[in-house]
């Protein structure tokens, strides 16, 4: 494994290699031809993966490569691909701010805690490919499965999906050619690369995950081997929302790990609530 690879901070992870051209070719990325079931690319910071159409290709395609990279605390996990939508133009960019798998009701609320260059959009993902659409979503293939395998290798805030309308109600899906959805996403580059450089920021405020109030908490409270993962991530999640901020006075008395968990957890709710 080459260090560029090691050292990705940033993954970008589409479905199409038509969707991913225009990344490969603005950050220039190369491909890493010793990974076979997947093609991967990457150059110093970024590493993109084109998965493959699906829900079950994309959950697999992000859960290899973060298998690869484990040792990169926080990082920076973004979707991006085309979707359809009933009325919005074509060519229009979105950030998805809540995502359901329309075959399991299963919703997600990916956190923004910054201020997005472009829209916002409810995004519904099914198994196949849509006829008609809701009035009021975007559609795809693939972001549940995307936001649902993330969160078990980042927090939430650094996982986010943004999608490009490539067909409507006036211009049907199975009118989409290569090279239009390329050029589609070529346009939107420039609000791209702003959504990125904020989530970098974003995981840079973040603590490591070996800080030194997490290993304060382990010393007073006993934690699993699974609680004490619940705890990076949420001391993480913290951060990003209090800045330098302690967390563990904010919690008041807790009598055991599993009740600092849930107190920690109630917090964190409450404190995007007030955002």
């Amino acid at each position: 494994m080459t260090k560029a690879l090691i050292n990705s901070k940033i993954f970008f992870f589409f479905a199409l290699p038509c969707e991913a051209k225009p990344l490969i070719d603005s950050y220039k990325l190369k491909k890493d031809t010793t990974i076979k079931p997947f093609s991967i690319f990457c150059n110093g910071d970024i590493t993109l993966t084109v998965t493959g159409i699906g829900k079950t290709a994309m959950a697999a395609g992000v859960a290899y490569t973060q298998a690869l990279y484990s040792e990169n605390p926080n990082p920076v996990l973004i979707n991006i691909g085309i979707a359809g939508h009933q009325h919005q133009p074509i060519g229009s960019l979105f950030l998805a701010d809540k995502i359901t798998d329309a075959n399991t009701g299963r919703c997600y609320y990916p956190p923004l805690v910054f201020t997005p260059p472009c829209p916002t959009a409810n995004l519904l993902t099914f198994a196949k490919p849509q006829q008609t659409y809701p009035e009021s979503a975007l559609c795809d293939m693939e972001a549940s499965a995307f936001y649902e395998t993330a969160t078990r290798f980042s927090t939430g805030e650094l996982i986010q999906c943004l999608k490009v309308v490539s067909d409507n109600a006036s211009s049907p899906a199975q009118n989409i050619q290569p090279m239009q959805v390329s050029a589609l996403i070529s346009e939107q580059l420039p609000t791209i690369s702003v959504i990125v450089n904020e989530l970098t920021k974003q995981s840079e405020i973040i603590k490591p995950q070996d800080s030194y109030e997490f290993n304060q908490i382990l010393r007073q409270y006993h934690f699993s081997a699974n609680e004490q993962i619940q705890l990076k991530k949420l001391l993480s999640h913290w951060h990003l929302l209090k800045g330098q901020q302690k967390a563990e006075p904010a919690i008041g008395s807790a009598r055991n790990g599993k009740e600092f968990l849930k107190l920690l957890d109630s917090s964190l709710n409450e404190a995007e609530f007030y955002l």
